[in-house]
């Protein structure tokens, strides 16, 4: 059996980022319950020099916008990075879902071997599709928003592994 690059990408994206809108619910539930500050939350960090909650969210959804469109052969969406609450950071998710499953399959499909060059650190890094999709761009989603959750979990949000799997 065969799986093609839009199985592979799309709908895997969309349900990570859908999993981690359904965890921001329930960290919107615990700050309102426990009356804590939104801003505090998202400028958490786990340490020092990473990024804070809100990036983490933001380069998840960035990553998954970016590896679409690359493998369709369009231009990215550029989103300003300017969110200051939840809700903001779910709809930058619930944009980030609906323009990947805007993209019709055959714009990916078949795109395993296409050439993609991307500025990484400042330099070109040169890509096959499937190498794009599979080592770089899946891995950064899934380690953005495995960060994020670990940050609302370090912050008492009742959340579990079914949670950041969901419904796969």
């Amino acid at each position: 059996m065969t799986i093609s690059m839009y199985q592979a990408s799309v709908p895997r994206l969309a349900n990570t980022l859908g999993n981690l809108s359904n965890i921001l619910d329930k960290a919107q539930a615990h700050i309102d319950a426990k009356r804590i500050a939104v801003s505090a939350l998202m400028e958490w960090r786990l340490f020092p020099d990473m990024f804070p909650f809100s990036k983490q969210v933001q380069i998840a959804c960035d990553k998954s916008r970016s590896v679409v469109a690359r493998l369709a052969g369009m231009n990215v969406p550029v989103y300003k990075d300017d969110e200051k609450t939840l809700a903001e950071l779910k709809l930058r998710i619930s944009k980030t879902i609906a323009f990947i499953q805007s993209v019709p399959p055959e714009q990916i499909d078949g795109t395993e071997d296409k050439n993609v060059v991307l500025p990484v650190s400042g330099k070109e890094t040169h890509y096959k599709g499937l190498q794009l999709l599979l080592g770089h761009s899946m891995p950064n989603v899934y380690f953005h928003t495995t960060t994020a959750y670990n940050i609302l979990r370090h912050n008492g949000v009742e959340i579990g592994k079914r949670d950041f799997l969901g419904d796969p």
